[in-house]
This record gives structure tokens, sequence and C-alpha cells, in this order.
């Protein structure tokens, strides 16, 4: 018997029958709703519901709130990121649990808390409103705020993930050369670290894209004012079922096409 006969039959590499009826049927679990959401697509009337007016004024929202969101998280979060992977400071471990809660908390929580915070009557936003008489809540900053607050922390894991795994023998090379920390920082680990940095950036647009909890619940639902894609679906189900299903399936595609354009490379980075 050859080699390759014996592989062939070996039982070790045949994956266990249970297993694979278990785990088809977990696929399921995800499958049968996307399934049914395609089957209720008008697909006649497609064209005319995604360019009617409450959809092409909340598609215009969530791009605005998603792409400020993605902003506000590149120029604050990979700071943040470099500082819990690369500094010793008492309390790391809880900042990062902290950094990482939005993650796991409910977003309408997260919603409250900051409206307990940012409201006009909140620690910080009371005295902003008398400062200089910005109000937050039920604004379209408001939902930027919101989006930054749920989406910013899949960047931050990402680039620390990344920072900490990264080879820092060439920070030290270009060091040694002469090269100050800014330099280093611009033209070495940046460049390292690119493929996950834009990995992260583009799982925060998406999660910034989809957020529904804490936007709802801090910036309200104001037509062409706070209410995006996500709340636009929440509407749009109890008066007009095909927009709702229109709405849902470009989410839907938006959101598969994220991340099967980055397969592995967010988890690699982790």
């Amino acid at each position: 018997m050859s080699r390759r006969e014996t592989t062939r039959r070996s039982p070790v590499g045949r994956p266990p029958l249970p297993l694979v009826a278990l785990g088809c049927l977990g696929l399921a679990l995800f499958v049968v709703p996307l399934a049914g959401l395609v089957g209720r697509v008008p697909w006649s009337t497609l064209p005319e519901l995604l360019t009617g007016d409450v959809v092409t004024e909340a598609l215009r929202l969530s791009v605005i709130a998603s792409v400020s969101a993605t902003g506000i998280a590149l120029v604050l979060g990979v700071p943040l990121a470099w500082l819990l992977a690369r500094v010793e400071f008492p309390g790391r471990s809880v900042v990062r649990g902290i950094v990482t809660l939005p993650l796991v908390l409910p977003p309408v929580v997260g919603g409250a808390a900051l409206l307990f915070a940012l409201g006009r009557r909140g620690l910080v936003g009371e005295p902003l409103n008398r400062a200089t008489g910005l109000v937050l809540p039920f604004s379209t900053w408001g939902v930027v705020v919101a989006t930054t607050f749920v989406a910013m922390p899949f960047l931050v894991i990402t680039v620390e993930g990344a920072l900490r795994s990264m080879d820092r023998r060439f920070e030290g090379a270009a060091a040694t050369l002469g090269a100050g920390r800014w330099t280093v920082m611009r033209r070495v680990t940046l460049p390292m670290i690119g493929p996950s940095l834009a990995a992260g950036l583009v799982l925060t647009w998406a999660r910034a894209f989809g957020e529904f909890g804490a936007t709802i619940t801090f910036a309200g639902n104001l037509q062409g004012r706070t209410q995006t894609l996500p709340l636009a679906v929440f509407v749009a189900l109890e008066s007009d079922r095909d927009t709702a299903v229109a709405i849902s399936l470009v989410m839907v595609v938006v959101s598969l096409v994220v991340l099967v354009a980055l397969r592995d490379r967010w988890w690699r980075a982790l």
C-alpha cells in the first residue's frame, strides 16, 4: 500500500461526524436569517426604495458620522494604542479594560453613559454648554461622538496588537543611525504596522457605519439630523417593511465585503 493511500484512508484526517453536524448547525444559525432577508428583498423596486429621501438622508449622515468617527479614532486611537503597548504604568490592565469595554458593553448602556456625561446637565456637558453653548445630544455631533465611542476600540486593540508583536530591532537600528523618535515612528513603526492599521481603520468605519444603540440613546432619531441607516431600518420596520429590507440588504453587503476583504488580517494582529 502506498504512502498516499495510507494517508487517504487514515481516520486521523477525517473530521468526526458529530462535530461536522454541529458545525453545520451553527453555520445555519447565521445563514438562515440572511437567507430570510434576501428572500424578502423587493428586487423590482429596490432602486426606487434606495433612492428615496429617507434612505439618502440616512445614508449621507451615516457616511459623515462613520468617516468622522474613523478620523477621530485615527488621531486619538493610535497614540492610545502606543501607550498601552509600549509604556509600563500602574493600572495599565485596568486602562486597557476600560478602553475595550465598549466592545462588550450593551450599546444602549454606552449611550446612557454618554448622556449622563455629555448631556445638557451631564458631568462635562453642563460646563461645556455654559462655556460654549454646545449641546451634543440630539445633534449630528452627538452621532459622531456615539459612533466614535463604540467603534474606536477596534482600532486600538488592532494597533496595540501589531505594536506588541512587531520586531523592535528595526526601530533600534534606526535610532542607532541617528533617527529621532518622530522619524522612527514615521519611517519605521507606522509602515511596519501599516496593514494592521488599515485593517483597524476599516473595521472602525464598518462598526461606526452600523452603530445603533448608543446613537439612538444619546443622539435620538431625528430624520435628516441624527437618523442613520440603522435607525432608518428601525423606523421603517413599523411603517415601510420593503424599505427596511432594502436598507438591511445594503448594510449586510457592506459588512460582508469588509470582513471578506480583511480576511484574517485583523485576527492576526490580536
